[in-house]
């Protein structure tokens, strides 16, 4: 049995411009495509948050130049964003396992996340997004029952909801995907966020934490491992102080404690580290990695990376 391994990638796997992340998923196809040579199915998901931001920009300007269009909700923006960045990265994966001799299928796959309405996230949004507003601008926003905020000599933005995710509306296509052996890209930034009324699935104003989404999604496929790729090599805790200190292997529960302490912001190293956590507790055996996209497969060897088990 070929073990199972879910990608979570960041921000620097990707790029921000669409000229960043041609060249970006180049790179990060390398170190997915070790992990595949090395027995691993792989499902990846990554980050969407410039790249949606972009999207939800460009489509609300053009809705104003044009009045037969209007605005792009969040829930199509990030559709788009999903086929966007989906289409580089398969191609890129493609690529580099077909140079390597491993003839196998890559398929982005368009998924939606059901999150609950009650969810206290949308009675307090923190997710910021898109270009700066003016005091009108603004205005008009708050009409539509949006929040915005306003950053002092900058202008407003809008700002959404960042819920958990409860359910992954096309599970059954990525399991059937990954027992094909094949390669599925699945639950792009975070998924699309949908509220369920009976059998109609509706689109949610909010963004999801994508790395809460990936450690869903790993509990639902049974990986073995979950692998979630960002900036650093390792995990550091007591930040700038003369005890900073790195973290290579540690326990569940040593991560419990790191969370309880406050040693990660609550907008980047949390979500990652109560991710893993979740995960790993819902069976026994199942490990988590963190690290940078170039350590991934040191990481899996144990020689590199925060390790969770």
């Amino acid at each position: 049995m070929k073990k199972r391994a879910v990608i979570a990638l960041g921000h620097r796997a990707l790029g921000t411009t669409l000229p960043e992340q041609k060249i970006a998923v180049k790179k990060t196809a390398k170190s997915i495509a070790d992990l595949i040579e090395e027995g691993y199915q792989v499902a990846i998901t990554h980050s969407n948050a410039p790249q949606v931001g972009m999207i939800h920009t460009a489509m609300n300007e053009f809705g104003k130049s044009h009045q037969d269009y209007t605005a792009a909700p969040m829930s199509v923006c990030s559709a788009m964003s999903q086929g966007y960045i989906g289409y580089d990265l398969q191609n890129a994966v493609r690529e580099e396992l077909l140079d390597r001799g491993i003839f196998r299928t890559v398929s982005t796959l368009i998924t939606q996340v059901v999150v609950d309405p009650y969810d206290e996230a949308f009675y307090t949004p923190t997710k910021v997004l898109g270009r700066y507003m003016s005091v009108q601008e603004a205005q008009e926003e708050r009409k539509k029952g949006n929040y915005v905020i306003e950053e002092p000599g900058r202008g407003f933005r809008r700002v959404v909801s960042a819920p958990n995710p409860c359910k992954i509306v096309e599970i059954d296509a990525v399991r059937a995907l990954l027992d094909a052996d094949q390669i599925v890209i699945a639950c792009g930034g975070g998924g699309i966020p949908v509220l369920e009324q009976d059998h109609r699935l509706k689109g949610a104003s909010a963004v999801i934490e994508k790395d809460l989404t990936a450690g869903k999604l790993a509990e639902e496929v049974n990986a073995d491992i979950l692998i979630i790729l960002t900036s650093v090599e390792q995990v550091l805790i007591n930040y700038g102080q003369p005890c900073e200190e790195k973290l290579g292997e540690i326990t569940v529960e040593q991560a419990k404690i790191y969370m309880e302490q406050g040693h990660f912001g609550i907008y980047n190293m949390f979500p990652k580290f109560r991710a893993s956590v979740e995960f790993i507790e819902k069976r026994e055996g199942r490990s988590a990695l963190i690290t940078s996209f170039d350590k991934v497969k040191d990481g899996v060897h144990g020689k590199a990376g925060t390790i969770i088990r």
